[in-house]
C-alpha cells in the first residue's frame, strides 16, 4: 500500500520507535496519523490526532477502532519489556504482564482493526517483533519469549486476512536507540532508520522487514547446524 494520503495509527507513538514511525508517516504525506496512547493529555507530537488507548482492553480497543473509523494502516508499535528470567521468582507474573500487552495487544486490536480495514480496502497492519522473536539469551527471556508468540500470532494473522486483501507486515529488529534501552550497553539501531525501513517495506509489498545487521544474520542462521537458537549470541 501507499503512504501517501494513508490513514494510520501508531499505538505507543509518544515514544522511541512508535514516535519515529508517527513522525515518519507524516514526513511522507500521510492523509492522517492517530497517536495510540494511554494518557493523551500527554502527547507532545505536532500534526498527530491523539486517541485514548490502552491495547490490554479489548473494550479500550473497540473504541478506538469506532473512533477511527478511516484508518487503512494500523502499526502494533506498543510493547514492554523487563529484564527477567523464567527462574526468577516474579517470571510468571511477568511473564503474564509482559504477554498482555505484547501479545493480547495484537490480538485486540488486530480483531477491533480487521473489519475497518477490509471496509477501506484492505491495507495493513504492521507488527512491531524483534530478533528476540527467534533467539532467546540473556537479561530478556521472557519478553523474548513474548516476541516468539507474536510472531507466530503474525503468521497466523497474516493467512487469515489475505482474503479481504490486508497486507500484515512483521518488523524484526534488534536493540533500538530508545528510552527503553537505556542502560544496555550494545550496538543500537537508530529509530529513525527502522521506521524509515519499516514503510519502505509496506510500500513494496513486503510481508517481513529485517531492519539491522543481527536480525539478519540471525533469520540467516536459524537454518544451520546446530540452528542460531541453540547458541544464540549473547546481548
Amino acid at each position: 500500500m501507499q503512504i501517501q494520503n494513508a490513514v494510520a495509527l501508531v499505538t505507543g507513538a509518544n515514544r522511541g520507535l512508535g514516535r519515529a514511525i508517527a513522525e515518519a508517516l507524516l514526513a511522507r504525506g500521510a492523509r492522517k496519523v492517530y497517536a495510540g496512547v494511554r494518557q493523551p493529555e500527554r502527547l507532545d507530537l505536532p500534526g498527530v490526532e491523539p486517541v485514548r488507548l490502552d491495547v490490554t482492553d479489548p473494550a479500550a480497543a473497540a473504541a478506538a477502532a469506532a473512533q477511527c473509523g478511516d484508518v487503512n494502516l494500523l502499526v502494533n508499535n506498543a510493547g514492554i519489556a523487563r529484564v527477567i528470567g523464567f527462574l526468577d521468582a516474579q517470571a510468571a507474573d511477568a511473564t503474564r504482564e509482559i504477554f498482555e500487552t505484547n501479545l493480547y495487544g495484537l490480538i485486540h486490536m488486530s480483531q477491533a482493526f480487521a473489519p475497518v480495514l477490509a471496509a477501506n480496502g484492505g491495507g495493513a497492519i504492521a507488527n512491531v517483533l524483534s530478533v528476540a522473536s527467534w533467539i532467546n539469551a540473556g537479561r530478556l527471556s521472557v519478553y523474548a519469549a513474548s516476541k516468539s508468540a507474536a510472531w507466530g500470532f503474525t503468521n497466523g494473522l497474516r493467512n487469515e486476512l489475505r482474503g479481504q486483501g490486508t497486507q500484515v507486515v512483521g518488523l524484526h529488529v534488534g536493540f533500538i536507540d530508545t528510552d527503553l534501552t537505556k542502560g544496555f550497553d550494545v550496538p543500537k539501531a537508530d529509530a529513525r532508520d527502522v521506521a524509515a525501513q519499516l514503510l519502505d517495506g509496506i510500500t513494496e509489498g513486503q510481508e517481513e522487514v529485517l531492519a539491522d545487521d543481527i536480525t539478519r544474520a540471525v533469520k540467516q542462521g536459524l537454518s544451520q547446524q546446530p540452528g542460531i537458537y541453540l547458541d544464540p549470541p549473547q546481548r
